[in-house]
């Protein structure tokens, strides 16, 4: 996402995203997607960014992880994290990989 920016202050932090992802794609493809993400987090990102999965249409952005933690209260510093972002719902999931 170029020279635009995510309001996570809107969000809210729930755990329900990545069981619909997977319901509505198949585990195989939500999968992939995750990993989509973690790969351009490791090709275009650094430290202090976190890979975003829009949920609706499996975009891809990067956030920063400060900015998250500010607006939303989620802590993302770690390894292989990445953001399920619902804009229709206004929510947010942080998922550590473990698919």
């Amino acid at each position: 996402m170029t020279g635009s920016s995510i309001d996570f202050s809107t969000c809210e932090p729930v755990n329900g995203l990545w069981p619909s992802l997977v319901e509505r794609l198949g585990l195989e493809k939500a999968q992939r997607a995750a990993r989509q993400a973690l790969d351009l987090q490791q090709m275009s990102g650094h430290g202090g960014t976190l890979p975003v999965l829009f949920c609706e249409t499996c975009g891809l952005a990067l956030a920063s992880t400060d900015l998250l933690r500010e607006q939303t209260g989620l802590n993302a510093h770690g390894e292989r994290m990445v953001l399920l972002y619902s804009s229709r719902s206004q929510e947010v999931q942080l998922l550590q990989q473990a698919w």
